[in-house]
């Protein structure tokens, strides 16, 4: 077995199933040594088990952190590397160099932990879109269902309607990354009606607003937008050079029949 954090389970999307949820692992004892400094001191060589088990605990000092990933224990244990680029204290330029070592799905992991170093998720984000291009199609789906929301928005720029789908349902999704998403240039005709139909963003009122001016979205589902629009909104939409000139002179027409019924 592909050894793995020893809190969350093997590394997901390298070994079995990609995307398999976590085993359930067993409580900490309650007799953890108060002092990990002189714990490391009594024991010259604790073990990778020991190791582990020490980093569970959250309030360890950052010296002891960086004692820790000097040991040699590390260089041989994949679940030591995990657990030292998962923790929130773990010292900058100790918990960079290990993420080049974690598969996929664990660097996802480390960029969704709460209280990791902003540096070090900005840079386990990094190391996960520059695997994107190479991915097999079924990773790529899963990634986009639960990946942070600046992955699900890399993959949302793909011509696939499932892999869109799967982008739009992420939890970690914004509406600031949809308003980004519809300003790209070269963005798939599927991609804009996706959102335009989603039953969630489709409901949002800048989403809407934003596919109002976006030329590829589908004039069906922008005629049930309209209303919901306020008339200033639509006439500054109407300014946007980028906007389909069949759908500005509809707009207009719109506008003007509700200033004067």
């Amino acid at each position: 077995m592909t050894p793995g954090d020893p809190a969350d389970g093997p590394p997901e999307g390298e070994a079995g199933t990609p995307g398999a949820l976590p085993k359930a692992v067993e409580p900490l004892p309650k007799e953890l040594p108060k002092t990990p400094r002189s714990t490391l001191g009594r024991n010259p060589d604790p073990g990778e088990a020991a190791l582990l088990r020490l980093l569970e605990r959250r309030d360890l000092p950052s010296e002891v952190l960086r004692e820790i990933a000097e040991r040699p224990e590390v260089s041989g244990s994949y679940a030591l590397k995990l657990a030292l680029a998962r923790h929130p204290r773990t010292p900058r330029l100790c918990a960079l160099p290990l993420l080049k070592f974690l598969h996929l799905f664990d660097l996802v992991r480390v960029a969704q932990t709460p209280a990791v170093p902003p540096e070090v998720k900005i840079a386990a984000e990094e190391a996960v879109l520059k695997k994107l291009e190479a991915l097999p199609r079924g990773e790529k789906i899963t990634l986009a269902r639960r990946a942070t929301g600046r992955v699900a928005s890399a993959l949302l720029t793909a011509d696939d309607v499932e892999l869109a789908q799967a982008a739009l349902g992420n939890p970690f999704l914004s509406e600031a990354d949809l308003l980004k998403i519809l300003t790209r240039e070269n963005l798939p005709r599927s991609v804009v009606e996706s959102i335009a139909r989603h039953k969630k963003w489709s409901h949002r009122y800048q989403i809407r607003l934003a596919l109002v001016r976006n030329p590829l979205a589908p004039f069906a589902e922008i005629l049930k937008f309209l209303p919901d629009i306020s008339v200033a909104d639509l006439r500054d939409a109407c300014l946007d050079q980028r906007m389909a000139e069949p759908v500005r002179q509809y707009v207009l027409t719109h506008c003007t029949a509700r200033r004067h019924p």
